[in-house]
């Protein structure tokens, strides 16, 4: 009775009813662009096309994109070559010092950056949209069929592939000024729900045929699942809250500071971009050996190339690791929260300003950063043994790795913005005790 109270109190809020019904529009128009193919290609023939995306990194696209890319759709190339130009702002600005001058001019700099971003995912979409056409071409000759000839197609499909990306791009800001949520997570977590239907139709039908292990065999995997969501989220969720003290000051009859606070550091502060950046390195390489040494691969290839077995998860998690020490690095500044500190007339109990906060911020990074580390690396590989324990590859891929982890936060962050508009207008949470908590930031890849 309560869930169904919760609803009526979230349809009685006006601007929070406006804000549900403008994102399922908005998401309803990605959904419907999904399927529609780029005009001269015939959709009969992209069986090929969808058995290269069933597995691999082309399955990881494919998933991120809704279905779009093994559809050969206008929106094929999806948000993601957006969010690889805003990971290449964010190294940037770590490396020249004119992005470092922007990024501290406030909302002018930032305005400077974000056109930045969109003239490199421009470039991007040129380049995926080209080699996009090439693999479509070769998959589609391996079933007699071809892409239209000349060079005024391929000039128009990829012009169409980057306006379907730009438009979905557009979609997604549009989301984030008057839904809910941040519209570019929530179109990449809707391209991964999209998946789920028939995920699991194919597991009801693999587990309902004779000896798979029927329905309680099911059961149990959906326990599993629910088990790694629950650790997932304590991996979202886990922060160590460091206290801090400001002194007290008087101004005229007020008085100002001297309250305590609390810097919440992370423990996968990262987020998800230590997966992204294995995965790259793990796919990428081979792929291209792999395509270079045709159709009689070596040794090393075959075992790299087996996303199940030992040797590749034991360097994928790896990879993981050292990742999420150098994302987290480059990502927290604790000389900078040091000087902030000390400018603000802020003190850590018992550490003294300057240099002894920076090290002592710095120690607590490194403490909950490796056990961050480890459970980032668990969440990872677990689709692995999912697929080991003989689950199916399209549901194995709920079952952990950088999917689970956008699911996750991207719907706390929205139950969040719900919760806070149920609050502001003096109605019931969600929960029946505390506060949701979501993840600050944008929860896509970046």
């Amino acid at each position: 009775m309560r869930f169904i109270e919760t609803l009526k109190n979230i349809w009685k809020v006006e601007e929070l009813r406006q804000r549900i019904l403008t994102t399922l529009f908005f998401v309803l128009i990605y959904r419907l662009g999904s399927f529609i193919v780029i005009p001269g290609i015939d959709p009969t023939q992209l069986d090929s096309l969808h058995k290269q995306t069933s597995e691999g990194l082309m399955a990881l696209l494919d998933m991120f994109s809704g279905g779009a890319f093994s559809n050969a759709s206008i929106f094929a190339m999806g948000i993601m070559p957006y969010i690889s130009a805003s990971i290449v702002m964010q190294l940037a600005a770590i490396a020249v010092p004119s992005i470092q001058k922007l990024q501290q001019e406030g909302e002018s700099g930032r305005r400077k950056i974000d056109q930045w971003t969109r003239y490199l995912t421009v470039v991007l979409l040129l380049v995926q949209g080209s080699a996009y056409l090439v693999n479509l071409n070769r998959q589609l000759a391996q079933v007699g069929g071809s892409l239209p000839s000349g060079l005024w197609f391929d000039i128009y499909a990829i012009i169409v592939m980057a306006a379907g990306s730009m438009f979905v791009l557009w979609l997604g800001e549009r989301i984030t000024d008057k839904g809910l949520g941040n519209g570019v997570s929530l179109i990449i977590m809707i391209g991964i729900i999209a998946r789920l239907p028939v995920a699991l139709t194919a597991e009801w039908g693999a587990r309902t045929a004779v000896g798979a292990g029927g329905l309680v065999w099911l059961l149990f995997e959906l326990v599993f699942l629910l088990l790694v969501m629950a650790g997932a989220i304590l991996l979202v969720q886990g922060t160590r809250r460091v206290p801090v003290q400001y002194a007290k000051r008087v101004v005229g009859n007020k008085q100002y500071g001297g309250a305590r606070q609390y810097i919440p550091l992370k423990v996968n502060a990262a987020n998800v971009m230590p997966i992204i950046f294995a995965q790259t390195i793990m796919m990428v390489p081979i792929s291209i050996l792999s395509w270079m040494q045709g159709d009689k691969p070596s040794a090393f290839i075959q075992a790299f190339s087996d996303n199940t077995g030992i040797w590749y998860n034991l360097v994928f998690a790896i990879l993981i690791l050292l990742f999420t020490y150098f994302y987290t690095a480059i990502t927290i500044n604790p000389t900078q929260m040091a000087n902030d500190l000390k400018r603000n007339n802020g003190f850590i109990p018992g550490v003294k300003p300057g240099k002894a906060t920076k090290d002592y911020l710095d120690t607590i990074m490194d403490r909950i950063t490796l056990p961050g580390a480890f459970f980032l690396a668990i969440v990872a590989i677990m689709p692995a043994f999912a697929r080991i324990i003989g689950i199916s590859g399209e549901f194995a891929q709920f079952f952990g790795g950088t999917s689970l982890l956008i699911l996750v936060g991207v719907v706390l962050d929205t139950l969040q913005q719900i919760e806070s508009h149920l609050l502001m207008r003096h109605y019931d949470g969600l929960l029946k005790s505390g506060r949701i908590k979501g993840r600050t930031g944008s929860v896509a890849a970046y």
